[in-house]
């Protein structure tokens, strides 16, 4: 377009024009000037004399940046903002060197920009400004902590990080702090946060990078939070902190800041505030404008909420988490097959239904304590097929910490083929598959989930030597320990010096104790190895109980049978669990009674694990006085 073509347009000569954009428009009313100017901007009017002299308006902004990977969405938001408002914009890189930085200033100045948004080099780079102030063009100056200079806020978001976790409930929080534009604030917003919530300051706490001592720290839970100012050295920590085998957030919280350029880290769920480079550029390039066409010299600060995108990673303090059950042993799928009369040698029978589903004895333990309401971990192995993701679904569906689960190349999931008469009676056959795989270094590998464990629930459907390890660092760690023996023979001594109470049905005692025929007897066997409390299920007989002091039969619940595959599994979780809530060992056995009854008139086992409401609920309507003796 020329100025003929423009002056047509606006309706007023060419004279007019040219007067306005050489800004010698005194005599012209300030609707003509912004009816041209808004005419030159729709069509990106420039006239030849603009590129000769100066003071002219070109509708040209210049950017100068450090670098391309400082300026992240900032860049997007002045160019959305530039075109908005009708400007063409010259950008231009220093690669934080003065010399070049020199020259982009000259040539920006040559071409007459209107204004200029400006990322210095370093600190040598204000003494540019006398260059453009011999052309009269204004500048804004961000990512700097020269006097004028535009920047976010990031003081303000180390603090809001800071924030999130003292609310909850964190005192010994780390810093991470890396380089970068305005990032030095962001510990002094930690600090002050620390300060006014009267949390000393520990100043070896501020870290530069991942090393050593950090990790340390984590290991030994001496901080329970940390806040990074980079989203790369979260995600870098992330990483860390899983290989040395922790968990975010159970073992240590995290909160970080995180670039608007980049997508949600899918594989690392990190609690993060976003920071908006986007609305910044805009308002970089709105303020500079504003500046240019209307001469404004006091604007408002750059604000913006930013609220946290997520809590993935933020959790309680470790040391604040409740006691748990930990169930360690087989996973399996569970394959039913349903039945008038169990399958004999020489003999075919039909089945009348069959299932699938995700079991063995440590996932059945597990959910049963998960649906009383019970914090529960899991240390087992799984193939590397596609059964295995049916276990991860499983477990997450229940919220129970799956970080000791793993899945073994070469393995195939464990497998059990369930077959179940109709009046309940079941034989089972188990292909251990990658329970075989579930080592002792692999049970010390998982030492960290003893801790804080409350009950251990072990079987022996893995190796046996990784049954006396795990029995071994229940023990070191305080927790007591529940035998289900399974399909084994006599128990080696010092197993059974680890273990608090065992669970063996009539044949499994009998295969323990083959040299005594009285049960009482065998019970008394297993006391003086070390045992504590043994009881004996003896399905429709209900159950006997032999401690140190007494022993004691307990009549069973009254339901009718439709598979009792999963009783001994319902009674080991609602013992556990209603010993951890309190209870005296008798009450517990009661109430886990009560549980086995549930489980056998339902088919399958972890479907027909009743939750902690309707078990309670059941009771109440018929031996209240069991629910109200705890301690």
């Amino acid at each position: 377009m020329n100025i003929r073509e423009l002056a047509e347009l606006a309706g007023v000569s060419a004279s007019t024009v040219s007067k306005i954009m050489n800004n010698k428009d005194s005599s012209i009313s300030p609707s003509t000037r912004e009816r041209v100017l808004q005419i030159a901007k729709e069509y990106n009017y420039q006239s030849y004399s603009s590129l000769l002299d100066k003071g002219t308006t070109t509708l040209t902004l210049g950017v100068i940046f450090r670098s391309a990977a400082t300026v992240n969405m900032t860049l997007n938001g002045i160019l959305k903002a530039a075109q908005d408002a009708g400007y063409t914009v010259m950008l231009r890189e220093s690669d934080e060197d003065p010399e070049k930085e020199a020259r982009n200033i000259s040539v920006l100045c040559s071409h007459h920009v209107d204004g200029i948004i400006w990322e210095f080099a370093d600190r040598s780079s204000a003494e540019q400004r006398q260059v453009l102030a011999r052309y009269e063009i204004p500048a804004v100056i961000f990512h700097s902590d020269y006097e004028d200079a535009v920047n976010i806020d990031y003081e303000e978001l180390g603090y809001n990080a800071t924030q999130t976790l003292i609310d909850a409930g964190h005192t010994g929080i780390a810093c991470i702090n890396t380089q970068g534009a305005g990032m030095e604030t962001f510990v002094e917003g930690y600090r002050q946060c620390l300060f006014q919530n009267h949390i000393p300051l520990e100043e070896e706490l501020v870290y530069g990078q991942i090393n050593s001592v950090l990790t340390h720290k984590i290991s030994s839970h001496a901080i329970s939070g940390i806040v990074s100012a980079g989203y790369t050295a979260a995600a870098n920590l992330f990483d860390t902190v899983r290989k040395l085998h922790y968990e975010i957030p159970y073992d240590i919280s995290l909160v970080s800041l995180r670039d608007d350029l980049w997508e949600k880290d899918v594989l690392r769920p990190i609690s993060t505030f976003t920071i908006p480079h986007y609305e910044f550029g805009e308002y970089l390039c709105n303020r500079l404008i504003g500046e240019i066409e209307r001469g404004e010299t006091a604007f408002p600060a750059f604000c913006k909420s930013v609220l946290l995108d997520n809590e993935d990673s933020v959790g309680i303090p470790y040391n604040n988490h409740s006691k748990k059950i930990t169930a360690i042993g087989s996973i399996n799928i569970d394959n039913y097959l349903k039945m008038n009369v169990l399958p004999r040698t020489g003999k075919t029978v039909n089945s009348s239904l069959s299932a699938s589903y995700v079991g063995g004895k440590a996932i059945n333990e597990a959910v049963g304590a998960a649906r009383l309401g019970q914090r529960v971990s899991v240390i087992g192995r799984v193939g590397n097929d596609v059964d295995s993701d049916r276990v991860f679904q499983e477990l997450n569906a229940h919220g129970i910490e799956a970080i000791g689960v793993k899945r073994c190349a070469g393995y195939r999931t464990g497998q059990a083929y369930i077959f179940v008469q109709n009046d309940g009676d079941s034989m089972i056959s188990i292909m251990s598959g990658a329970n075989e795989a579930l080592t002792s270094q692999d049970i010390q590998e998982s030492e960290r989930i003893f801790e804080n464990t409350a009950f251990c629930l072990v079987q022996t459907e893995i190796p046996m030597e990784t049954v006396m390890e795990a029995c071994r660092i229940a023990q070191k760690y305080g927790a007591r320990t529940i035998l289900k023996p399974v399909a084994c023979g006599v128990l080696p001594e010092q197993l059974l010096k680890n273990v608090d109470i065992i669970v063996p049905n009539a044949e499994e005692i009998n295969a323990i104790c083959p040299f005594e025929v009285d049960m009482d007897k065998q019970a008394q066997y297993l006391l003086e190895q070390g045992i504590d409390t043994v009881i004996v299920t003896l399905g429709a007989d209900g159950c006997f109980v032999k401690t140190r002091k007494e022993a004691q039969y307990f009549p069973a619940v009254p339901f009718d049978v439709i598979d009792a595959s999963g009783a001994a599994d319902a009674f080991i979780s609602a013992l556990a669990t209603y010993l951890l809530n309190g209870y005296e060992l008798y009450e517990a056995v009661r109430i886990a009674s009560y549980a086995a009854g549930f489980s056998i008139s339902r088919q399958g086992v972890a479907p027909s694990l009743i939750d902690k409401n309707s078990l309670e609920a059941y009771i109440m309507q018929r031996e209240p006085r069991i629910l109200q003796t705890t301690k």
